[in-house]
């Protein structure tokens, strides 16, 4: 029998392949279940935004057509919105397509990229994928006053050297939902060299109201080798359609154009997007609700004795102190649904989706009885 492994691009057969949230209906079909709760894969509870769900049903009689491969009045709205050029953005399917660009484009044996410990998993395969190395910095400790596991910013810093094309710097960051502060990303970014891109994912941006929280797009002129990621996968509820986009440099954003697959946001996505722009009162609505979920998962936490690690994203991390992935076993038995993080190396934490308020609620009760038990 032929080991196909034999013939792959190095470094590849040491990866783990990333591991989705599991499916509701996957979960009911195995244990015979109803009425499950998802709070894995950082959704919007709230559903889809309906300006954006009725936009997606009134092209699907045209999805026999292929879609305007430029995303042409997408990028028109979007540039609209943050003041930039069509030509300062590229659309991808979610924004993990275009971090995935990025790292095509830019990065390849020889070269490297530096990102965080416990930061979004998808760096470290794209990297490699790439054929480059994965230089890894040490986050804050547990035991850090303000920032528990946050990015290490001198830490990344120090990582950094002539062979460097890549920073990825998630903020918030997933699983962590912890972040940075405007004024020492600012002071980190003068620091490095303009020949090292900087990918800022934002993909939770939309939900943080902290006043010293950054808009990398404040800095776009500023930082030529500045590269922001968002997505209308979170907030928007749009993960389905998946449809995200990155903002940088004109010269930038049309190499990375060079490498992107032809068509690559359907026609439904593409028309969701631009109607969901519009969607002020859904946003406001899914902002209230994930506000007032992160003090309820945390006053919950509080009340079990359990520590976590403050978030503004729309999901929050909790320490078992106790094996994690037992835990999220005897949830599954529940008929709950979480996220298991030590593929993270958080091996005794768990990530937690904020839901409607009935479903968190749910979620603490079941915690309860299956640490009790």
């Amino acid at each position: 029998m032929t080991d196909f492994s034999a013939f792959t691009a190095p470094g590849i057969n040491a990866l783990q392949p990333y591991v989705p949230g599991k499916p509701i209906e996957e979960l009911e079909r195995e244990l015979g279940l109803s009425g499950t709760i998802k709070l894995a894969s950082n959704e919007n509870p709230l559903g889809p935004s309906p300006l954006g769900r009725e936009a997606a049903a009134a092209v699907m009689a045209d999805i026999n057509l292929y879609p305007d491969d430029s995303g042409f009045r997408l990028k028109g709205r979007l540039a609209e919105r943050t003041g930039l050029k069509s030509d300062q953005i590229v659309l991808g399917a979610g924004s993990s397509d275009v971090i995935d660009l990025v790292a095509r484009t830019f990065l390849a044996t020889g070269r490297n990229a530096v990102f965080s410990r416990y930061s979004f998993a998808m760096y470290p395969i794209y990297t490699t994928a790439a054929g480059a190395e994965c230089r890894v910095a040490e986050a804050l400790p547990a035991d850090h006053a303000e920032m528990p596991y946050g990015h290490d910013l001198d830490a990344m810093a120090a990582l950094v050297d002539e062979n460097t094309r890549v920073v990825f710097i998630a903020n918030p960051n997933n699983p962590t939902g912890t972040w940075l502060k405007r004024d020492a990303l600012r002071d980190f970014l003068r620091g490095l060299p303009g020949e090292t891109l900087v990918v800022l994912d934002e993909a939770y941006t939309e939900y943080v109201s902290e006043p010293e929280f950054p808009d990398g797009l404040d800095w776009l002129e500023e930082f030529p080798n500045l590269i922001v990621t968002r997505t209308f996968s979170k907030i928007y509820g749009l993960a389905g359609l998946r449809v995200g986009y990155g903002l940088g440099n004109a010269d930038l954003m049309g190499l990375i154009s060079r490498v992107r697959h032809p068509f690559n946001v359907g026609l439904p996505a593409l028309a969701a997007a631009e109607a969901a722009l519009d969607d002020g009162d859904f946003l406001r609505r899914s902002r209230e609700n994930n506000d007032r979920g992160l003090q309820q998962l945390a006053a919950g936490f509080d009340a079990l004795g359990l520590a976590h690690i403050p978030s503004v994203g729309n999901f929050i991390t909790v320490d078992l102190q106790r094996n994690g992935g037992e835990i999220y076993q005897k949830l599954l038995e529940n008929g709950v649904i979480v996220r298991p993080v030590a593929n993270y190396e958080l091996p005794t934490h768990l990530r937690v989706t904020v839901g409607r308020p009935e479903e968190n609620s749910r979620f603490l009760q079941v915690l309860e009885q299956v640490l009790a038990s």
